[in-house]
């Protein structure tokens, strides 16, 4: 091992150290060492080579027999040493030279040292003997001298350890020699302080031993870091270094100096980026070191680099706009194409964003969420894409926006090119095949689909038809429906007839020309014999009908005569029948309930049914995501409510009752009952699936993002469905948003038909508070339901206003945090809801109008229907907005424009205008109070990153009504 260490490589141009600890040559005054016996060693003053008078020692009793004579140095320190040298320069006289002398002459002399913690020696003690000394070595000379000659001087140098106490003596020991002790020098050895490896190491003693290996750690010199550890140093016995192990580099932003001893900083201009033995580059294209030490060049004005960009890369810039775009309109679709930027910036990483923005009255806002681009709308790789479903006849702008890798690190929006394009007429697409549902010598009964593409509204439908063989025109009738009769016609006649859809971008095509014939008058002569029995039969149905609508009079005067409370939903029933129109049945009627579900519900086997997922819990037990799989039909997604184990007969009984009212109704605005499972456990009802669940949380997940038409829409078809509801005679009693159901086409469907049974029962829901002993909702319910339990159509209208408020201010609560009791003061005192932000003026019309105190002045279903029919025909009156109707009662209800001053702080003011999602970006934008709030423009809240169209134009409206406020409150200059 020593060896291996030896052969390896010494530190150059590092030896080891000397440090003295006695040495008599540079001593002039007596030396005063202590001998035994004093006829032994002589202190004499002498001369050196160089005629330096020195002091010396000197014996020569060789004429005596037995000679011990010692001779004594002074104590001396050992200074934390632990092996110490010494250099002895002496000459010794040789024997042979000396006349007449005893054989026991000597031409050697021992050297020997004794430890000590402190300087106790005396002229006694130690003993003058090799015990307690310990001997060093036998000093012999290399060469002798005689008289003739001049005396030799030899240099010997010794070395002992491990020395351990605080000091010690040196002695020598004469045995019968001519010896003269020139000079003694006494030292150690030490590693010196160096530098290798840009580490630097301290002085470091050596060993205890000659082939010791002393290890000394090392730390980087300044503005270096470590490479590998541990950082050390051996020092060898001879004060020389050995062996490095680990090393150091100089830090980023300093290079190596001073024959690598040093880190310097780099100097302006130049930057180094990492740790390591690399020297300082000059600064990348558009990038500057203003300072020394530079890691990383900073980039000049306008030019970036690339999140994880090296700083040995340049800086670059964003690119110019794109050139040359050409956009080719075909109806309510646009294919942008364009070329590269002049200027790319420096890079290759260029990109394409298509901001498509609506125009209209030199307004331009955000397209909706439903016009879609291909391949994509941001991120574009190819110079050119698609983007359809816009809308007819309208104005669009388009921004072609070039961007690459240092866009986003830009504070200005990117460079754009914009072009500005009108759409085409976007007729429905053409109208299925058109069927017949019966003929007679005059008239056709004809039906048909819906177009596959409507690409909008459908206002109403085209029907042109033609006697077969004439030439021209044909004539023309219009319905609303998707049947229509034709009357007028000429018997036995063929007809050819094509159908076609209209929105308001215009008439679709016709659908594929289809020929029927008209009956002959005397096949409807001829055929009357044939009728009588069919006239027969119906005459006996008719006479069952009118048996059956005895009995429920009966039933019904028998409930009015115990007070029962729906007496007044069946005292009229008389004046609403009308012959072949289907009336609700009360399951609750029937003695034995099942006798109700068996006739209503359908019976579905439970092999049948699979229970996907737990999506909620019902008043009866969990309700669940499930397919039904019946033999013959496709398999369908289905929601399944079940009823809970442990459930007594009223709670069945109350549980299919809803399943028996449901099956009563087909219409595709009522959820639709798929069937009921009561022979196996649990208990089930399956309806059809909604896959955006209820309308109330639907709307507040997609706030602002439908258009006025759209939010008609919904509200058409939730009136269509109570439309169907009054003319079978059902009062719903608890119509509200939360009741109505969205499928993935949303289509809006009414649903929950079980509150009449609980207004006799106890219902937990704090929506729902008791009112002369049943349990009412309030916020949707009519006065007089409230006050005497008065449920009719009527009141339904009521609720049905509060549902076309929830619509239109996308779920809100109606009245907000009132109390249950403050809504009901509110409404006796004759305050209405206020119009919802940015609601046209005619529904909010229609809303009050649906509000009226007597009920008998309230519009009915159909009345509805028709007027939301009215406006979707005429967009432009859906455009006409009016603000808040002065007055006290808007002052307390109208919380649509909160005041800003009573919120502390800008994330409070978001909450509360239901915006808080928008909460961390107006914080990290910077605008963190009102007074720059109420500075934003449109601009602003796009780079923050308020995309959605509705959200913009909420928001701006807020911050209008912020200004406003603010001006209010400023005060007058004089």
């Amino acid at each position: 091992m020593l060896g291996l260490l030896a052969g390896l490589l010494l530190l150059a141009g590092v030896r080891g150290l000397e440090e003295t600890l006695l040495d008599t040559r540079w001593t002039t005054s007596e030396l005063a060492w202590v001998t035994y016996p004093e006829s032994g060693w002589e202190e004499v003053s002498g001369y050196d080579d160089a005629s330096n008078p020195i002091r010396t020692y000197q014996v020569c009793n060789v004429q005596m027999l037995n000679q011990n004579n010692w001779l004594r140095t002074q104590f001396i320190l050992r200074q934390d040493v632990q092996r110490v040298y010494v250099e002895l320069k002496f000459t010794v006289r040789d024997c042979n030279s000396l006349p007449n002398i005893p054989g026991s002459c000597k031409e050697t002399f021992n050297l020997f040292y004794y430890e000590s913690d402190t300087d106790s020696a005396s002229e006694n003690s130690p003993s003058w003997m090799e015990t307690p000394y310990i001997k060093v070595d036998t000093i012999a000379p290399d060469e002798s001298f005689s008289r003739r000659d001049s005396g030799r001087v030899n240099t010997k140098v010794r070395s002992f350890g491990p020395l351990s106490r605080a000091g010690f003596y040196l002695a020598f020991q004469d045995l019968g020699a001519c010896v003269s002790l020139i000079s003694v020098r006494v030292f150690y050895k030490k590693c010196p302080q160096t530098i290798a490896g840009f580490a630097t190491f301290p002085e470091t003693l050596t060993g205890a031993e000659a082939t010791s290996l002393v290890i000394a750690p090392g730390a980087c010199v300044p503005n270096a870091l470590e490479v590998s550890v541990p950082l050390k140093l051996y020092c060898n016995g001879d004060g020389e270094w050995m062996v490095p192990v680990g090393s150091c580099t100089c830090a980023a932003g300093y290079e190596a100096a001073a024959k690598d001893t040093q880190c310097l900083a780099c100097s302006r201009g130049t930057y180094k980026s990492k740790q390591g033995e690399s020297a300082c580059l000059p600064c990348p294209a558009n990038s500057r070191a203003t300072s020394t030490a530079a890691i990383i060049c900073s980039c000049q004005i306008g030019y970036y680099r690339a999140d994880g960009e090296m700083a040995e890369k340049p800086c670059t810039s964003v690119p110019s706009a794109p050139q040359h775009v050409i956009s080719n309109v075909n109806e309510t679709s646009v294919v942008l194409e364009w070329g590269e930027p002049a200027n790319l910036g420096g890079r290759e990483d260029i990109s394409y964003n298509v901001i498509c923005k609506k125009c209209t009255d030199r307004v331009c806002s955000r397209c909706d969420d439903n016009v879609q681009f291909w391949p994509r709308q941001l991120g574009v790789m190819q110079r050119y894409v698609s983007v359809s479903h816009l809308q007819a006849h309208m104005k669009y702008s388009f921004e072609i926006q070039a961007v690459n890798g240092v866009s986003i690190k830009n504070p200005h929006p990117p460079n754009y090119y914009s072009v500005n394009i009108t759409t085409n007429q976007a007729a429905p697409s053409a109208v299925p095949i058109v069927q017949s549902h019966g003929s007679s010598a005059n008239s056709l009964m004809l039906s048909w689909a819906p177009p596959e593409s409507p690409n909008g509204i459908i206002l109403d439908y085209e029907i042109r038809y033609y006697g077969k063989g004439h030439s021209g025109a044909g004539n023309t009738v219009t319905s609303q429906r998707t049947s229509v009769r034709m009357e007028g016609l000429l018997p036995d006649s063929i007809y050819v007839v094509q159908v076609r859809a209209r929105t308001v971008a215009g008439y679709g095509a016709y659908s594929d020309p289809r020929e029927f014939q008209t009956v002959a008058e005397d096949g409807d002569r001829s055929s009357l014999q044939e009728q009588v029995p069919m006239v027969v039969g119906s005459v006996t149905a008719g006479l069952i009908f009118i048996i059956a609508v005895v009995v429920i009079v009966i039933v019904c005067f028998s409930r009015k005569q115990r007070n029962d409370p729906e007496s007044e939903y069946t005292e009229k029933l008389q004046q609403y029948m009308v012959p072949g129109m289907k009336l609700y049945i009360d399951p609750f009627t029937y003695e034995d309930p099942n006798e109700a579900v068996r006739e209503f519900a359908k019976e579905i086997d439970i092999s049948c049914v699979k229970i996907e997922e737990v999506i909620g819990a019902g008043e009866f037990g969990e309700v669940c995501r499930g397919r039904l799989k019946q033999a013959g039909r496709r398999e369908q997604l289905v929601a399944i409510k079940t009823l809970k184990a442990g459930y007594t007969e009223q709670q069945r009984r109350d549980f299919l009752g809803e399943a028996s009212i449901m099956g009563q109704f087909d219409h595709p605005n009522i959820i639709r009952l798929e069937g009921v499972v009561t022979r196996s456990r649990p208990v089930m009802i399956l309806t059809e699936f909604m896959e955006n669940g209820a309308l109330d949380s639907f709307l507040r997940m997609n706030d602002g993002q439908f258009t006025v038409i759209q939010l008609v829409g919904i509200l058409r078809g939730i009136a269509s469905g109570m439309k169907y509801l009054s003319e079978m005679n059902y009062v719903h009693r608890d119509l509200a948003a939360r009741n109505i159901l969205v499928n993935s086409n949303l289509v809006c469907k009414v649903s929950d038909f079980g509150l009449s049974r609980f207004l006799e029962n106890s219902r937990s829901d704090p929506t729902y508070t008791s009112s002369l002993g049943g349990k009412i909702p309030i916020r949707w319910t009519a006065p007089e339901a409230i006050s005497y339990r008065k449920f009719t159509s009527a009141s339904d209208v009521w609720s049905y206003g509060i549902v076309m408020w929830e619509v239109m201010s996308y779920g809100e609560r109606p009245y907000w945090d009132m109390s249950n009791q403050d809504v009901i003061n509110a409404v006796e005192q004759d305050y209405r809801l206020p119009p919802p932000m940015d609601c046209p003026s005619a529904l909010h019309q229609l809303m009050l109008d649906c509000w009226l105190r007597d009920r008998n002045l309230r519009p009915k279903f159909s009345q509805i229907v028709s007027s939301l029919d009215k406006l979707i025909r005429n967009a432009a009156s859906l455009k006409v907005t009016s603000p808040a109707q002065a007055g006290v009662s808007q002052q307390l209800l109208d919380r649509t424009v909160p005041d800003y001053t009573t919120f502390p702080t800008v994330g409070d003011w978001l909450e509360a205008i239901k915006m808080g999602q928008y909460q961390e970006n107006f914080m990290s934008a910077g605008f963190t109070s009102f007074h720059l709030v109420a500075q934003m423009t449109a601009e602003d809240l796009l780079r923050i990153g308020v995309t959605l169209a509705g959200h913009q134009k909420k928001l701006l409206n807020s911050v209008q009504d912020m200004r406003l406020q603010m001006s209010q409150t400023l005060p007058v200059q004089v």
